[in-house]
């Protein structure tokens, strides 16, 4: 069973669950991709606890994930904006979506469609080799030892 943190887990997936692997730190980071920026937008889509919230996005925050930006003087207010960090795992929240979509669908049909803002498209995820080109499925995919793993002692 892994313990409370993955401090000592030479792991990228473990060491990103320790950003992002709370319920609730995907769904604020879909919100802020969506557009909410302050918190009662966010308690409002989430229905979850303030004091929740507030540890979520002060950790957010702390993270490089989110900039807690103040938009008003008298009583001081604050609205949370992603950062580059957070739009960068735009690709991990539409997989995540493009999977639920499949195995997890509601009957009436996906709730979002990610859509091109270029040319309208539907925006898929897929796996590419760098080397070729070639788009891959799973299993044309080998998880091998990288540099990490690689440069340690033996």
């Amino acid at each position: 069973m892994l313990g409370q943190t993955y401090d000592s887990q030479l792991c990228s997936i473990a060491r990103t669950l320790e950003v992002v692997g709370e319920r609730w730190t995907l769904l604020i980071i879909r919100d802020a991709q969506l557009g909410l920026r302050r918190f009662e937008e966010f308690q409002d889509s989430l229905g979850i606890a303030r004091n929740v919230l507030t540890n979520r996005l002060s950790k957010l925050v702390d993270e490089g994930l989110l900039d807690r930006v103040s938009y008003q003087e008298r009583p001081t207010r604050y609205e949370y904006q992603p950062t580059s960090k957070a739009k960068a795992l735009l690709t991990a929240v539409l997989a995540l979506m493009h999977w639920g979509d499949e195995y997890a669908a509601d009957p009436a049909g996906p709730p979002r469609i990610a859509s091109h803002a270029g040319c309208g498209g539907n925006v898929r995820d897929q796996l590419v080799c760098t080397g070729c080109g070639q788009v891959v499925g799973p299993d044309a995919v080998h998880l091998l030892p990288g540099p990490a793993l690689t440069d340690q002692p033996a």
